[in-house]
């Protein structure tokens, strides 16, 4: 969300490909969660504002509120995975949501089965060591 130029060239296509019409994404209200906790703590309200201002808007981006049904998958994934609560209901709005794949940077979602998982660390990795064709 923050443009890191160690990621922006994996994430860029993944924003436009939510633009299409197919373009289908889910995450859930922890998101937004974790993202304003550095702005608030700086203070820094512009930055508070473009987070809403973009998420909340962002064509094809579906918020998913904790259910009783998230909590008890998140349990479930707590207790299965030894994750963190945040973690856990992140994975429980996928799951839940049916969906195909989750991107992080935390290689413990790799664990959790019923999506595909892509660690944007590693695909930096591969490709700085895959040769270009």
């Amino acid at each position: 969300m923050e443009e890191n130029a160690r990621y922006v060239r994996l994430v860029n296509p993944i924003f436009a490909w939510l633009e299409r019409p197919k373009g289908q994404a889910v995450t859930s209200t922890i998101t937004m969660l974790e993202l304003l906790v550095q702005p608030y703590k700086l203070p820094d309200m512009d930055r508070v504002n473009k987070f809403y201002a973009l998420l909340s808007t962002y064509p094809h981006l579906h918020w998913i509120d904790p259910t009783l049904e998230i909590a008890d998958s998140t349990a479930r994934l707590r207790a299965e995975y030894n994750l963190r609560t945040p973690d856990a209901l992140q994975a429980a709005a996928a799951l839940v949501c049916e969906a195909a794949g989750f991107i992080s940077n935390d290689a413990g979602f790799k664990k959790v089965a019923g999506f595909e998982v892509a660690i944007l660390e590693e695909l930096v990795n591969t490709k700085a060591t895959t040769p270009d064709r």
